[in-house]
């Protein structure tokens, strides 16, 4: 029993140090870059939501084997590839065949590592570090020992060494004078040409797709494609030139990509149950009170300019919503009526009148919209470069229900600080106990309430457009929140749509627990909420696919929809035509 503490506890060193390296190598790539949106999500980096491509086998280090260094010397590598590579060009000049396109990548990762600034002293040792600890873990797998593993290791180091200028890793250099000697007449010319034309990308990949098909041949005939070997079962893949070749063949970049989620194992040491470091610091806000009237004015004026410019038929919106969410309701009779129920009222009619037919009575149904609809966003930070489209679509979609006759809420969750804020600290001061749980100021926000007329929630609604609101979100409590709030109404439908363009994101709670511990819980709630039944749950991605945590969920392009069509996709989802 005592052994289970203390290995939840290096569990969590381990993964904070993890996260950690992470952000140190992201920030390195950023800062040298001058890219913002820079970072890395499952060991890759990533370009806001989109994943960049492998570039080269030593650029992925595994933090159970590879120190620091190695992980500094990846990101100032990619910082180079980058900077000094244009992606465009290598693109319109990459080969098409998996092993030629493989070298080619690799040959123009030296080039562009080859382009560190002289003065950069630092930079030029990292990498040449990170070259000679994969080369040497390469080596000690064993991939060396085969004849085709040993071609494509004395290319790598051959290549390097005469791009940077630098020697070959010092002990394996002896193993490469028979296959260097081999490939001397074969691509001398092309090598003499990678030092000379380093400089210039277009001239350095002439020489660089002549050496990659010349070695590709020469694979193609002795019968040993790489994909063989990545097979191999005492092979690490990770470290293998040859399981590139495979990842490589697929498409880097796709449309969008699907929300990362995973089992939090500090969580389920605790038998599922989620914990809060602290409550005394949440709040629950009115949306209007966080900025100044003329702040909430200018930035309702900006919200109207793009909402006559979208050019939405509101009315047409209003229809459609009526069409989907209303139910037949009884509302009252229609009398004076040739069939139907008898009119008790209307027999004194008979004995004046034998031939009057128009003694009966019709009951009169009419579309009743008992529903309501809340519309929960996030509000962390990489949801403000989407905050005035998000503001767009839920104003209109308010405006529309109300005329529709639905009843309609508009929340938000973020935190009230960065990286913690005072629960983080109170946690530093009680002296870092383990699992802490949920490690900062939780902030819910409320920019129209069910009770409160659209007109009147117009300039709440602008504080949308606030930027300094963005910070962090703590989806899964912001969830039970909302659905707390539905369940204290009296409509008998109720329907909950999530807005959000990534996972839950923390970076106090991530580092004091682990890295899935909110997004664990996330899953946790809608799976509860779902399994109660009177609550219909969607997820609205942002150009992210959340089917990881909601059963009913669709991906919306705001970027490239226009007029009503991010609407209907919208009501597609209510209606339940998109599901995972």
């Amino acid at each position: 029993m005592t052994d289970a503490p203390a290995t939840a506890s290096a569990m969590q060193r381990k993964v904070r140090q993890e996260e950690q390296v992470a952000e140190l190598c992201a920030g390195v790539v950023r800062a040298f870059s001058g890219e913002r949106d820079l970072h890395f999500r499952g060991r890759r980096l990533h370009r806001g939501r989109v994943a960049l491509p492998w570039f080269a086998p030593h650029l992925h280090p595994s933090p159970d084997t590879d120190d620091f260094a190695s992980f500094r010397g990846v990101a100032d590598g990619l910082a180079l590839r980058l900077t000094a590579s244009d992606a465009a060009l290598h693109e319109s000049l990459r080969p098409q065949e998996p092993v030629e396109r493989m070298l080619f990548e690799m040959l123009e990762q030296f080039r562009a590592e080859a382009m560190a600034p002289e003065t950069m002293v630092g930079m030029r040792r990292n990498l040449r570090h990170r070259h000679e600890q994969w080369s040497l873990a390469f080596h000690h797998s064993g991939l060396t020992d085969t004849a085709r593993g040993l071609l494509l290791y004395a290319v790598a180091q051959i290549c390097r060494a005469r791009v940077s200028g630098q020697q070959v890793v010092e002990e394996t250099e002896d193993m490469l004078e028979a296959t260097r000697f081999a490939l001397a007449p074969l691509i001398g010319h092309a090598l003499a040409g990678l030092r000379r034309d380093r400089a210039d990308q277009a001239a350095y990949a002439v020489h660089a797709l002549a050496i990659a098909r010349t070695v590709a041949a020469m694979l193609h005939e002795a019968g040993e494609e790489g994909g063989s070997a990545a097979r191999d079962p005492h092979v690490d893949d990770k470290r293998s030139v040859f399981s590139l070749v495979a990842d490589m063949d697929q498409e880097i970049v796709e449309r969008f990509t699907t929300a990362e989620s995973g089992r939090s194992a500090v969580l389920e040491g605790a038998g599922g149950a989620y914990r809060v470091f602290t409550t005394a610091y949440d709040r629950e806000h009115a949306a209007a009170t966080l900025a100044r009237k003329e702040v909430l004015a200018g930035h309702r004026e900006k919200l109207d300019r793009r909402i006559a410019a979208q050019g939405v038929n509101i009315a047409r919106l209003a229809r459609e919503l009526r069409a989907l969410l209303a139910e037949p309701a009884r509302d009252g009779w229609d009398g004076g009526q040739e069939e139907g129920h008898i009119d008790g009222r209307r027999l004194a009619q008979l004995v004046a009148s034998p031939t009057e037919r128009r003694l009966f009575r019709t009951e009169r149904m009419e579309p009743l919209a008992d529903c309501m609809v809340t519309f929960l966003i996030d509000c962390s930070g990489s949801m403000k470069e989407h905050a005035e489209s998000v503001a767009m679509m839920v104003d209109v979609f308010a405006r529309a229900l109300e005329q529709a006759g639905v009843t309609s809420e508009v929340l938000g969750f973020t935190t009230g600080a960065w990286n913690g804020g005072r629960p983080q600290r109170e946690w530093v001061r009680a002296g870092r106990p383990p699992h802490p749980g949920r490690l900062n100021e939780r902030s819910h926000l409320v920019f129209k309430s069910a009770g409160t007329p659209w007109r009147r929630a117009r300039p709440a609604m602008a504080a949308l457009l606030k930027a300094d609101l963005f910070r962090e979100g703590i989806d899964g409590e912001a969830l039970d929140w909302a659905c707390a709030r539905l369940r204290q109404r009296g409509e008998a439908r109720k329907l909950l749509l999530v807005i959000s363009d990534g996972s839950p994101m923390d970076s106090a709670t991530h580092l004091a627990n682990d890295a899935h511990y909110l997004d664990h819980h996330l899953r946790d709630v809608v799976a509860r909420q779902e399994q109660r039944g009177d609550i219909a749950i969607a997820g609205i991605g942002v150009g992210l696919d959340l089917s990881p945590y909601y059963s009913r969920s669709h991906v919306l392009d705001l970027a490239t929809s226009s007029g009503n069509a991010i609407f209907r996709e919208v009501i597609d989802l209510m209606a339940g035509r998109h599901r995972r």
